[in-house]
């Protein structure tokens, strides 16, 4: 641990002291909702703590806003697709349904791969899509991108490389 550790702490004390209050009333009037405005002014100081971007913040409010405008964003996306997950089980028949802890687990796995293609750049995540969802071939995603077919092959092996770091990580 280095000496400067204590200091990034006594650092984000002051911006929290400073700041927390115009924070979570800004995130109140963009959520509605206090609770809600409260956990995120939350996750947005600890991932300052969690950053190393904390000594040079000459407009902390602009960083702090962003930070949460990202979380709103991550949490919005991620309500997305648990609904549309959850308006797909609603067609299973419910002997069919997957168990509670198999939910959470696909959730997980759909909220990661979610972030993933966040990743890609634009054409890289649509070519992927076109492949997977929508079960068109290499020529077929060239002509509806405009691009070659050489290059929609060599998006989507960079969109399968990155899908395979995903997968094997954790290993």
């Amino acid at each position: 641990m280095s000496s400067e550790y204590p200091a990034d702490h006594a650092a984000i004390g002051q911006l929290y002291q400073a700041h927390h209050s115009w924070l979570h009333g800004w995130l109140k009037r963009r959520t509605g909702c206090r609770e809600h405005a409260a956990d995120l002014a939350q996750e947005t100081f600890v991932r300052l703590l969690n950053s190393r971007k904390q000594h040079s913040l000459l407009q902390p409010r602009a960083y702090l806003s962003s930070i949460a405008r990202s979380l709103m964003i991550d949490q919005y996306r991620r309500r997305e697709l648990e609904r549309a997950y959850l308006d797909s089980l609603a067609h299973f028949p419910e002997h069919q349904a997957p168990s509670p802890e198999t939910r959470l687990l696909i959730l997980d796995s759909l909220e990661r791969i979610d972030r993933l293609l966040d990743q890609l750049k634009p054409r890289v995540r649509e070519a992927f899509l076109l492949a997977q969802l929508d079960g068109l071939t290499c020529p077929q995603i060239a002509q509806r991108l405009g691009v070659s077919k050489a290059t929609v092959e060599r998006d989507l092996a960079k969109a399968l490389h990155a899908c395979y770091r995903l997968r094997y990580a954790d290993c």
